[in-house]
């Protein structure tokens, strides 16, 4: 249980809540316990007066006795329905503390978790698919609550309801008390050995789940690509194995419990056959009364849910230390990345790179290799490069979403690690070459975190980035909602209204890398029209595989492998006749209107 012991500051954060659901379940077993004696004494009474009803001769007394013993079985009766109604007021209470703060730290657990996975790096994300991080915070925490509530509730009612019936028990009479505590020992080693069962077995089984979950978030994500392929057999029969498994291993562990509760009815049972054989001797020796026996196998009987639920709640918990040891797996990850402050800064634009190298962990060569460039403030930097020559690592890197491994980055100045992140990233402007769209409107995609900004500033920005037709086209307008990550849309239009969110935050630095790539050239030199009036002030990075001749670059880098191969303005470049030139030139063949066809 060493893992569930991260659990302890919750249960510290709602101590008097639960300190008072464990009295209320003290409260409840008390006045349980007080049920046995009550026909215990009922016994006896109707035992003693039977007798002497037989020894009556004369009918008026035999009918007072008979009265007397109706009164005082009533009065009996409805002390066992009173002790009945206080103990479900207790148990109703104490289910309303107990689990109801097993709710309330099920929603701290998982606000925790969703806050730390917010706080890890982007590398995190690359090395742990999706599906497997919902399963923590989904499946996992659900068990941990069951721990929490119904395993803990149980536990405690178990052994309070054990003191309790015990010393009662030792009170009427001591032999019989330890004879029907005799299979105690065994129900203990049974405990402790199908446990160790139950831990492996369901660690086992959370694994599997989580592959589950991982197999069918990529499928459904990527169900286009799936149906264009013809691929539903093949990922259905995939599907249906790992399923397999999953039923195969639960299987396992259902058949360890189906053992085992069995197993703690029969040890139950044994102890109210030693009750009956080591009560009746005790009875004959005139040590106990016949209601004793009554009132022993009443107490017997009352224990055996308890223990027999011993089984179910070491299941709990076991189920429950393997899914918290998975959450503490990417809990005990520490973003490498961290804000260095609070301070609140103005950012000019100013950026300047001084030998900077990065490595993706898994990679074998470098991204970016002593990467040496300045870019002045309100300057635009256009970068060129092939596939793989490191162009998005250099957005990552001013977004800070990455460090360099050798190196550093300032921006007026100041270096990257000692800027605040927060305002770092409100300050800049990036728009992906995959658009990123949330399942809402599209009036609240363009204005995503902006709380300010009303639909006369929504429609402006889409206007500029020659979207708003479009977008008054649809049956909704701006109340479209767009689908998950935007499927609902093209390519293009994903795109612009990406354009749009990052142009509305009115950046000081903006990044658009190969953002354009997906519109038509007519809808391209509308938005470079406006990117050019909008950009003249502010510094801009234009990463792209094509040369925009609508925009005027201050300066143009060509990567290739990581390294810069060619630097200086576009004239510089042409007359070095280098890839640039050559890129350029390729493009304007291309772009080359074509004889028409007679």
């Amino acid at each position: 249980m060493k893992h569930l012991k991260y659990l302890n500051r919750f249960l510290l954060r709602y101590k008097w809540r639960l300190m008072l659901g464990v009295v209320f379940v003290v409260l409840q077993n008390y006045f349980r316990i007080l049920v046995p004696p009550q026909f215990r004494k009922a016994l006896d009474l109707a035992s003693i007066c039977l007798q002497e009803y037989q020894i009556l001769q004369d009918p008026e007394e035999k009918q007072v006795l008979l009265n007397y013993i109706s009164i005082n079985l009533w009065d009996y009766a409805w002390m066992v329905l009173l002790f009945a109604l206080v103990m479900g007021i207790f148990m109703y209470l104490m289910r309303q503390t107990i689990i109801v703060v097993s709710r309330l730290i099920e929603y701290d657990l998982r606000k925790e978790i969703f806050d730390h996975y917010e706080s890890l790096d982007a590398s995190f994300y690359n090395d742990n698919p999706t599906g497997d991080l919902m399963s923590r915070i989904t499946e996992d925490v659900s068990k941990v609550r069951m721990y929490l509530g119904p395993g803990l509730l149980y536990c405690i009612n178990l052994v309070t309801l054990f003191v309790l019936a015990i010393y009662y028990m030792y009170q009427v009479n001591p032999t019989l008390t330890l004879y029907s505590l005799a299979p105690l020992p065994v129900l203990s080693l049974s405990i402790y050995y199908v446990s160790s069962i139950i831990n492996k077995r369901s660690t086992i089984i959370q694994q599997q789940l989580a592959k589950l979950n991982v197999i069918a978030q990529e499928v459904f994500s990527g169900i286009r690509v799936v149906k264009s392929y013809a691929k539903e057999n093949q990922f259905r029969s995939f599907f249906g194995s790992e399923t397999e498994h999953y039923k195969e291993n639960s299987m396992s562990l259902v058949r360890v419990n189906a053992l085992f509760h069995p197993l703690m009815l029969l040890l139950v049972s044994f102890s109210v056959l030693l009750v009956v054989i080591v009560g009746g001797q005790e009875v004959a020796k005139g040590n106990i009364t016949h209601g004793n026996i009554a009132e022993f196998i009443i107490y017997v009987n009352m224990l055996t849910w308890p223990f027999t639920a011993v089984g179910w709640i070491v299941s709990i918990v076991q189920q429950a230390a393997a899914s918290q040891q998975r959450i503490l797996e990417y809990m005990n990850n520490q973003p490498k990345i961290v804000n260095p402050n609070s301070e609140q800064i103005q950012i000019g634009g100013a950026i300047r790179f001084e030998h900077v190298s990065y490595q993706y962990p898994s990679a074998v060569e470098k991204a970016l290799d002593d990467i040496t460039l300045e870019v002045k403030k309100g300057e635009n930097l256009g970068i060129i490069g092939r596939t793989a020559a490191g162009k998005s690592t250099i957005a990552s890197l001013l977004l800070r979403l990455i460090d360099p491994t050798k190196g550093r980055i300032l921006i007026d100045g100041i270096d990257l690690k000692q800027i605040n992140t927060d305002i770092l990233r409100q300050r800049i402007g990036y728009v992906p070459q995959d658009a990123f769209l949330f399942s809402d409107t599209i009036a609240e995609n363009v204005a995503f975190g902006e709380a300010e900004i009303n639909m006369d500033q929504i429609q402006f920005f889409t206007a500029k980035a020659a979207i708003h037709d479009d977008i008054m086209a649809l049956p909704k307008q701006y109340d479209t909602l767009v689908g998950e990550r935007g499927v609902t849309l093209s390519g293009g239009q994903k795109q612009r209204i990406a354009l749009a969110r990052a142009l509305i935050k009115k950046p000081d630095i903006i990044i658009l890398d190969d953002s354009l790539s997906a519109v038509d050239t007519t809808t391209e030199q509308t938005i470079l029209g406006y990117l050019k009036e909008a950009l003249h002030d502010k510094t801009s990075i234009i990463i792209t595989h094509r040369i925009y001749r609508h925009l005027t670059f201050d300066k143009i880098i060509v990567l290739d492998k990581g390294s810069i191969v060619e630097m200086g303005t576009p004239q510089e470049l042409l007359d070095k006749k280098g890839y640039y030139f050559d890129i350029l030139n390729k493009q304007l063949r291309e772009e080359k209107p074509t004889p028409a066809i007679h």
